[in-house]
């Protein structure tokens, strides 16, 4: 009986990997994928600044409008700073970010006539 819900929780899991991918779920920039709805959000530490890039089905999603912030859990430190629009699908932060293994973060994003997203990363 055991050995029956090992495997089926391994299906499962397969079935949900697959699903994520279909919605474009991959990194395409280095980073770490998250989704939310059928929203696909990339976090990427480049030049000491954290960069968000967003995607709605493997299409760029403007960011022209957006707003938001990261909050980042390294151990019992927190640091939160401000989201803003960069590139045509980007939000950057506006203070220094450091994204080191096992670190967490936790972007509040508002796109243009939005309702507010919440989407969690974990750095590996």
């Amino acid at each position: 009986m055991k050995k029956l819900i090992a495997v089926a929780a391994v299906a499962f899991g397969m079935v949900l990997s697959n699903s994520a991918l279909a919605h474009g779920a991959q990194a395409k920039h280095g980073g770490v994928v998250s989704s939310a709805g059928d929203l696909a959000f990339e976090l990427v530490s480049k030049d000491g600044k954290a960069i968000i890039y967003v995607e709605d089905h493997g299409r760029e999603l403007s960011t022209r409008e957006a707003k938001g912030t990261l909050t980042v859990l390294q151990g019992k430190k927190r640091a939160e700073t401000v989201l803003e629009p960069s590139d045509h699908n980007t939000l950057t932060s506006k203070a220094d970010v450091k994204l080191t293994k096992g670190t967490k973060a936790v972007a509040s994003i508002t796109l243009a006539g939005k309702e507010p997203i919440s989407v969690r990363f974990s750095a590996k």
